[in-house]
């Protein structure tokens, strides 16, 4: 998929989308309510209500608590891995500010993390990362949430860090950081809207969705002037008005003592005085009064329409029914938008979903023309709303509901995995609706929606309604639009005051020495998945590990080749044959296979990468032999249709022109063929070229097929709730499976390049530059230099608070995020130094990028440094072994790369003992910057002059075949 629509919502309400997301809510029955004060409680902690686990139910276990300053804590016991998951979400987003002063929730969230009263400047990452652990934040129309994941003994330092930032923030608050996270707010938005294709489509759309003032009508990340408008005081006032304990809940799930962890609670949050009272917003209906056009121009190869119709919000009980009307029409392969649009050739992708937030929903279609078609986005609306019309004849099928069903049921399942996928659902529903039991009541919500309701929806929500059409079409061919543009968004006065509610603020003091942070217990044991080896008849090894925790599958069948199979005038054949193994078989079509899938709720995936080929399927343990016997199907009897290669082949030739326009794409591309050379398949992108992907045809992709996916390739690794003796007999279809290995062919000789040079490509207009510093490096290894070389990397820009980070992002306000790190398969790695950067400061933050290496290869790490290393990485090791997918990625590094079974072990050795000053030497070995090519991505005639000033050559570049 090429073309990412981003909506900010609570839910993403595509069914496949909303049902993961929903899924995960809580356990609805077996609650016993509670309002009073126990005596085992601290004082002022009350008990709401307990959730326990239902028998035949699917359920996620909880208490609810109280304390007396208003703050919601939700507790969720899971001991099945050594980490905690804490999570604090406070109810405000951009829907809370006002006209012309929009950005400030998400501006706050940067805020938030440059320290408190008690915690120093940049502490919050220092400490969390130290302590092996995750964290971040995000902001969206109505909620801003703030969460780690840590190893479990790590837990009262996390309540410690979020108290300070809860109770207090202000001292700690200075224009100066404030002018940073200003600057940095700036480049998120040029890296994630200006300089990203179609980056602007949302905030220009809900102009038009919505009425002028309406909360969601701006921006969450704010608009450029209103940003430019904010002032410290404002950022004082948003954070008294709206972050007192009273407006946030605080879940914690994982495995942690729940008396000791109520007491950590009420002795960090329990003395930070209530806010302002917080009310919901008014849920009123968005109505529009005729159908609206507007349009954009924008830097992109492919013409996108986006429709949106207004419907109800979330919870509201239409929100279901909508929800399967929006997978009938565009939910996948059976969906009527696929066969009008994408399987007849008009749209290299279209999709229906049903996006809900807490105020408003919407049913939003949008489909990408394809130009070989004409690409006219009239066309495209003509086809959209005879698709619609078509529904109405059609009507919803049985078929239609049970699918539904499975898929919700099957995501419930899916969902419970990872303990901050419980938690942060658990604290989005006690936000937004006041109770964390949302399972139940959800499963019934869909399991009794009837073919009625879907109709009665479609009437009065759809059927003959306006709507909001929007075309982006490239620059220079405004002949493409749907219509002529009949709306221009109204603009309301710019308020006075940027935060309003305010009352009097009670500050927060202290009955204890907050500067001292908590100490941690010993990190805790950790015990690797127990693996156990297998063959099949045929000699295809299975690894596999036995994981109890869902009813669930997971199963990867890996085939050595992938791109590096295929010869270079043929690069990208191996994705399209993986893409035709997801098409038809010779017994079934596309749609025939998709629509069996769904109703198992289980799902396929072929696909390939740079040195392999691959099989995904995941399933739950009760439907895997209907799920195998599929698997089988397409793997052994593809159809090759070759109605099925020309769609896709157009397809992926329309994904490379539309790629072209993406700076990111552009830098990645660029930087492989320098690094690798044009003759080498390392060089070129395993997507393929236009010339490439034009001259292949339906027979290469049979011959292909026949020297990719054989037994001699093929390697299996299952985790599964099934132990060795339940599983590997319904692997044993798999033992007909025949062929010898294929050889795969050594890479040539690395090209050479000229010193003190800068490559460039030119992309006129890019709000930002990208710059990738780098050099062919070492091959991947666990216990040699290439794991070293990942240690000693770490402080440089292997972290958030490396010292690159720190100086392009927090020091000098350049980009939204720079990094640095080693990459490697088995005869071949990388060294990579990137970050995206303000077009305006391409050359200070390139010097910057050199002087930081410069002085790391020279001087290597410090003693602090050394040891805040080996802290955080010997205790990250928690977090890597949760959720069935990760433990599948532990089985296969030990099965591709043969491996010791106890080389985490070994690992951990290196961890303690390894000198700094051998790190250090390794440093100066590999970060010799005059080997390093130096590429720039951005607008030539404002990055050139000052590339030139530096002192380096230019060389233009170009990725045209």
């Amino acid at each position: 998929m090429f073309v990412v629509i981003r909506k900010e919502s609570i839910l993403k309400l595509n069914v496949n989308q909303w049902i993961f997301a929903a899924a995960i809510s809580a356990a609805l029955s077996g609650c016993a309510y509670d309002a009073h004060k126990s005596p085992s409680l601290p004082q002022g902690v009350s008990l709401i209500e307990t959730a326990t686990a239902s028998e035949n139910q699917v359920s996620i276990p909880y208490k609810k608590y109280q304390l007396a300053n208003g703050l919601t804590v939700i507790l969720h016991q899971d001991k099945s891995d050594p980490l905690v998951h804490v999570d604090v979400t406070y109810h405000v987003g951009s829907a809370r500010e006002l006209a012309g002063r929009s950005g400030f929730a998400h501006l706050f969230e940067h805020m938030m993390f440059q320290g408190s009263q008690h915690v120093g400047d940049e502490q919050h990452f220092k400490v969390v990362t130290e302590a092996g652990g995750t964290l971040n934040g995000s902001t969206n129309t109505d909620r801003t949430n703030y969460f780690e994941t840590v190893p479990s003994n790590q837990l009262e330092k996390m309540l410690w860090l979020e108290s300070d930032r809860m109770g207090f923030f202000l001292p700690a608050l200075t224009s100066e950081k404030f002018e940073v996270q200003r600057e940095t707010v700036k480049n998120e938005r040029a890296q994630r809207i200006d300089n990203r294709p179609y980056g602007r489509l949302n905030e220009r759309f809900n102009q038009a969705f919505y009425p002028a003032g309406h909360p969601y009508s701006w921006p969450v990340i704010g608009w450029p002037d209103d940003l430019n408008r904010a002032t410290v005081d404002d950022v004082k006032h948003f954070f008294q008005r709206w972050y007192g304990p009273n407006n946030a809940t605080l879940t914690i799930g994982g495995d942690f003592n729940e008396m000791h962890t109520l007491a950590w609670v009420n002795k960090y949050f329990g003395e930070i005085p209530a806010g302002p009272a917080v009310k919901p917003e008014a849920k009123t209906m968005v109505t529009l009064d005729k159908t609206r056009y507007i349009s954009m121009e924008d830097k992109v190869h492919l013409p996108l329409i986006y429709i949106g119709f207004p419907t109800v919000y979330v919870q509201h009980k239409d929100e279901a029914p909508l929800d399967l009307l929006a997978n009938i029409l565009g939910g996948g392969k059976t969906s009527l938008i696929y066969k009008n649009l994408v399987k007849d050739g008009y749209a290299v992708q279209a999709a229906v979903s049903h996006p809900c937030q807490e105020l408003t929903c919407q049913l939003s279609l949008y489909a990408v023309a394809n130009p070989a078609k004409g690409g006219s986005l009239a066309e495209l609306e003509i086809k959209i709303n005879q698709t619609i019309a078509e529904f109405e004849q059609r009507g919803v099928t049985d078929d239609d509901l049970q699918k539904v069903k499975v898929q919700f049921e099957a995501s419930t399942i899916f969902g419970m995995q990872s303990v901050a996928g419980k938690v942060s659902t658990l604290a989005s529903n006690q936000t937004f609706f006041g109770k964390p039991d949302m399972v139940a009541s959800d499963l019934a919500r869909y399991a009794n929606v009837t073919q009625a309701d879907v109709m009665r929806v479609f009437n009065t929500y759809i059927k003959n309604k306006p709507m909001v059409v929007m075309s982006v079409v490239p620059e220079g061919q405004t002949q493409l639009i749907a219509h002529a543009d009949n709306f221009e968004p109204s603009t309301l006065p710019i308020a006075q005051d940027a935060v309003t509610g305010l009352t009097d603020i009670t500050l927060a003091k202290s009955s204890f020495d907050r500067n001292k942070m908590p100490s941690s217990a010993a990190a805790p044991l950790l015990t690797v998945p127990q693996l156990w080896d297998s063959q099949l008849a045929n000699g295809i090894n299975v690894m596999g590990t036995e994981s109890d925790e869902t009813p669930t599958v997971e199963l990867l069948i890996y085939l050595d080749g992938g791109h590096r199979l295929a010869p270079i005038n043929k690069a990208g054949l191996a994705e399209l044959t993986a893409s035709m193994l997801n098409e038809s078989s010779a017994q079934r079509s596309s749609e025939a296979l998709a629509g069996a899938l769904d109703l198992l709720g289980s799902s396929i995936s072929f696909g390939a990468s740079n040195s392999q080929s691959y099989i995904k399927v995941s399933s739950l343990t009760e439907n895997l032999d209907a799920t195998l016997a599929i698997v089988k199907e397409r793997l052994f009897s593809p159809g090759f249709v070759a109605a099925d290669f020309e769609r896709l082949k157009q397809q992926q030739l329309q994904g490379l022109q539309h790629q072209m326009s993406d700076a990111n794409y552009l830098a990645r591309s660029g930087f492989s063929k320098l690094l690798y050379g044009a003759d080498s398949p390392m060089g070129i992108s395993s997507d393929g070229t236009i010339t490439s992907i034009s001259a292949l045809t339906l027979a290469d992709v049979k011959q292909f097929y026949q020297q990719q996916y054989r037994a001699g390739n093929a390697q299996m690794v299952v985790v599964s709730d099934l132990n060795q003796q339940q599983i590997m007999p319904k692997l044993s279809m798999f033992n007909e499976w025949q062929g010898e290995a294929t050889q795969v062919a050594a890479l040539p000789a690395l090209p050479t390049h000229h010193k003190n040079t800068i490559y460039l490509i030119d992309k006129p207009g890019a709000a930002q530059s990208v710059i990738d510093i780098g050099q062919v490096s070492l091959p991947y290894d666990t216990t040699g230099d290439y794991f070293k070389a990942y240690l000693m990397n770490y402080p440089l820009g292997g972290a958030f608070n490396s010292r690159i980070n720190l100086n392009l992002r927090e020091d000098k306000g350049y980009t939204y995020g720079a990094r640095t790190q080693f990459s490697g398969a088995e005869d071949s790695g990388q060294f990579i130094a990137n970050a995206s950067v303000r077009s305006d400061v391409t050359g200070l933050a390139l010097a910057e990028f050199v002087n930081e290496i410069n002085a790391y290869q020279a001087s290597g790490m410090t003693d602090e440094e050394s040891a805040f290393m080996r802290s955080s990485i010997a205790q990250s090791q928690a977090l890597e072994y949760e959720t069935p997918y990760q433990k599948a990625g532990f089985l296969r590094m030990i099965q591709r790369y043969q491996l010791d079974r106890n080389f985490t072990a070994q690992q951990d050795e290196i961890v303690k003992t390894i000198s700094t000053d051998e790190l250090n030497k390794l440093a100066s070995k590999l970060l010799d910057i005059n080997t390093m090519v130096m590429l720039v991505v951005g607008d030539k005639s404002i990055v050139e002059p000052q590339l030139k000033a530096l002192g380096y050559q230019i060389e233009m570049v170009t990725l045209v075949d």
